[in-house]
């Protein structure tokens, strides 16, 4: 008898994959991490997915939940003794109601971020979630890591956007909480406890997520910058003017800008002169729920402080919706384009933005006197603090020097990260990547208090192990 034939029973011969079938969803994204599984599979109710972890628990087998597979940082990937079971959410992909008069929605874990702003957008309403890999990723991937992406400015991370959560405990007992209520104290804040555990403690399997009005207009600019300091100044002034109705602020290096043109000729940057080889841009926009015209008069009164103030060195505003997309599609092709130029180490990080400039300042020095030539790639979502500060080889080194050197240049970046009282992981999580330095930045109270959270809500160390947290790790004295 085959050690998976229970699993087949459960969930049909269709939704077991082992071998070849199972090896895509062992493999992560960047093609990092990658590992082995005892079995992939799918579950399509949550009744299904309860099932498959109680058969894993009185089996003592380890569970790897799983989304769309798009993170960054090895969280959904098991290791590679292949004794693990990866569970899919993939085909948990419905939605299962829409209120508008609530302005809530819930969602299966396994619907597609892009479906969910699709079908909000089709009641009349905003699912404001927006990040690169939303054609892809899933809504219960998003909460596991607490997503943010470029409009968590106005509207919040992934954990400001969720109201209730259908969770399959490490038990595989089944916590339906799925109120659409905004004032709900009856205890402890379960809900948030689960949002961002990166499935560490259960696996969410459904959740009730807010809604927005559709905003009547919106507009978009970029501005080229001398400085990460006059951005900043620049960003004060939008939210000034703006107030609530800033959606984003992107600061966008001018290499970054040069490399996406550089790979995609299609696509260019809208300025002549000086202001196309500017070391700085950001990238802008306002939602407002009045009027185009409204919208407009503000967004060029903003803009024109920005110019006569000497923040902004040259402006493009968007015309149209098409100008607005173009504008869009260069900040979100940086990645791609980064990917084109070979590999880089990549930091996800967040800083206060107060002390943004002097941070990339006194880090990018930091770097080139350790690492002489090397080359930042540096772009984020300046408006709450969330830099994507990217190391790559430059012209003094070769691919295999830069990543035999990945250690020490997280040293450099993540030292001086914690100098300035910030993060190491603002939108990515941790996975495996960050897990073994996470106690050297975080707070040992703090990491004692975790282990306790995990000792208690996954009494066997089955859920997802060795992501966050060593394998191992036992809580100690507080």
């Amino acid at each position: 008898m085959s050690q998976t034939d229970e699993l087949v029973r459960i969930l049909g011969k269709q939704h077991v994959l082992t071998g070849a079938d199972a090896e895509p969803y062992t493999v992560d994204w960047r093609g990092r991490y990658s590992g082995a599984a005892l079995a992939v599979v799918r579950p399509g109710t949550t009744d299904e997915v309860a099932q498959v972890v109680r058969w894993c628990v009185a089996n003592k087998i380890s569970m790897v939940p799983q989304g769309g597979n798009t993170g960054l940082c090895g969280g959904a990937t098991p290791d590679a003794d292949g004794k693990a079971v990866v569970i899919s959410l993939v085909r948990m992909n419905r939605v299962r109601g829409i209120d508008t008069d609530n302005d809530t929605m819930v969602v299966e874990a396994g619907c597609i971020l892009q479906a969910v702003q699709q079908a909000a957008r089709e009641a009349g309403r905003l699912f404001p979630l927006s990040l690169a890999a939303e054609g892809s990723c899933t809504i219960g991937g998003n909460l596991a890591t607490n997503a943010g992406g470029t409009q968590v400015l106005r509207y919040g991370n992934a954990r400001d956007l969720v109201l209730g959560l259908e969770v399959v405990t490490a038990e595989g007992d089944v916590m339906r909480g799925l109120k659409g209520l905004r004032k709900d104290n009856t205890g402890y804040d379960l809900r948030n406890l689960y949002v961002g555990s990166e499935g560490t403690l259960g696996i969410i399997t459904a959740a009730t997520v807010k809604l927005y009005p559709l905003p009547v207009a919106s507009c978009t600019a970029l501005i080229a910058l001398e400085s990460v300091k006059d951005a900043v100044a620049a960003l004060s002034l939008a939210r000034n003017g703006f107030g609530a109705a800033l959606t984003g602020f992107e600061l966008i290096a001018g290499d970054c800008l040069q490399g996406v043109v550089k790979c995609y000729p299609q696509q260019r940057i809208p300025f002549e002169g000086a202001a196309a080889v500017l070391p700085w841009y950001a990238l802008l926009e306002l939602s407002d729920s009045e009027s185009a015209d409204h919208a407009r008069e503000r967004f060029e009164a903003v803009v024109g402080e920005m110019l006569e103030a000497g923040l902004a060195k040259d402006a493009v505003i968007a015309e149209n919706i098409t100008q607005s997309r173009a504008l869009w599609h260069l900040r979100e092709s940086i990645p791609l384009s980064e990917k084109e130029f070979g590999k880089s180490i990549k930091h996800d990080v967040s800083i206060p933005v107060s002390r943004m400039a002097e941070f990339v300042e006194s880090t990018n020095a930091a770097l080139q006197e350790k690492f002489p030539g090397i080359r930042n790639v540096i772009f984020g979502h300046l408006g709450d603090g969330n830099l994507h500060y990217n190391v790559a080889r430059g012209e003094a080194y070769t691919e295999e020097e830069l990543l035999s050197r990945q250690s020490d240049v997280y040293d450099v970046v993540h030292d001086s990260v914690h100098r300035f009282h910030g993060s190491i992981s603002a939108e990515h999580g941790v996975g495996q990547l960050k897990r073994d330095v996470l106690p050297r930045y975080k707070d040992p109270v703090e990491m004692a208090l975790m282990r306790r959270i995990k000792d208690a809500l996954d009494p066997q160390g089955l859920m997802n192990p060795g992501k966050v947290l060593a394998r191992g790790q036992t809580p100690h004295g507080v």
